[in-house]
């Protein structure tokens, strides 16, 4: 087993805690993202300013660690696959969005913990209590009703299905690395790796961008939007985290799962914004599958690397 690894008691609930962080911090920042969104600030932009917003909690994990930054290049190429992945999925649905309905490229995308559950399950030999196997399906049934939006977009075309293919790959792909790299590098490195993938595309999205139209500059503008998107990279490193002490098989659909499920019920307590009858579904299978995940009583111990 790599030096990485540790070892702790089946009662340790660390990934626990660690994944209803990220489910809190994504389900708040999904509630507030909408504030920002518009053609004021545009999407590329909001990418770039999310990507600076990786910096100061990369910053400050490696000073808890001391400065220590896996520079080997197994840790290398896990960190950047990682983040490019994650980074790159994120370009692709620009472009799917230009040209597909969102109403049917968020759902197929939220199924992205398929990939990672297919790939745990196969790959490192993950399983999990007949009553977590009950979660994982409900939250698997949930994701598509809770990222669904019937609408009247055009849906011709085949180009954006294609893409929003691709994007659900490269996220679920994105999770089972997250959790075999756990085996070898510090998630402190991982998460540090995955900073630099994220603004290594920033020149792309600027380019992107489209500058004939006005660009809000103000607090509303790049200042707000850096204040919501620092709740996405602080989750994403609470991420991190539950799939280093936790199990992918798990921790992936707990995590897509929850956080939809606290956007919608800050949208209800702020909004009075009512789900439509699809979504209420969704919520309710959302709910009793993050109950059941979170009973989940096996710690699972990074795997050993080959």
């Amino acid at each position: 087993m790599s030096a990485v690894a540790t070892t702790a008691p089946s009662h340790d609930r660390t990934w626990l805690w660690f994944a209803l962080s990220t489910v809190v911090l994504w389900g708040v920042w999904g509630a507030l993202s909408g504030l920002t969104a518009g053609p004021a600030f545009p999407e590329t932009l909001v990418y770039c300013v999310w990507a600076l917003t990786m910096i100061p909690p990369a910053v400050f994990v490696l000073w808890r660690n001391g400065w220590v930054v896996d520079r080997t290049p197994r840790a290398i190429g896990y960190g950047m696959a990682i983040g490019l992945l994650g980074a790159g999925g994120q370009m692709l649905l620009f472009h799917a969005l230009v040209d597909g309905p969102a109403y049917f490229i968020f759902p197929i995308i939220s199924l992205s913990p398929v990939i990672t559950i297919a790939l745990s399950f196969s790959l490192l030999g993950e399983r999990t209590t007949r009553v977590g196997a009950v979660g994982v399906v409900l939250a698997l049934l949930a994701l598509p009703l809770l990222d669904l939006s019937l609408g009247d977009g055009d849906a011709d075309g085949v180009g954006w299905f294609v893409l929003s293919l691709l994007i659900m790959a490269a996220w679920g792909v994105q999770a089972y690395f997250m959790k075999r790299a756990n085996a070898d590098v510090r998630a402190e490195s991982i998460f540090f790796y995955m900073a630099v993938g994220a603004l290594l595309l920033v020149p792309v999205a600027w380019h992107m961008t489209d500058w004939t139209q006005p660009i809000d500059t103000g607090l509303r503008g790049p200042w707000l939007t850096a204040a919501i998107q620092v709740l996405n990279a602080i989750g994403a490193l609470c991420l991190v985290y539950a799939f280093r002490y936790g199990k992918a098989i798990v921790v992936a659909p707990l995590t897509n799962a929850g956080g939809p499920l606290i956007t919608a019920a800050l949208a209800l307590l702020l909004a009075g914004v009512l789900p439509g009858p699809l979504k209420a579904v969704g919520l309710v299978l959302a709910l009793i599958a993050s109950v059941l995940l979170a009973r989940e009583p096996e710690r699972a111990p990074p795997p050993a690397a080959p």
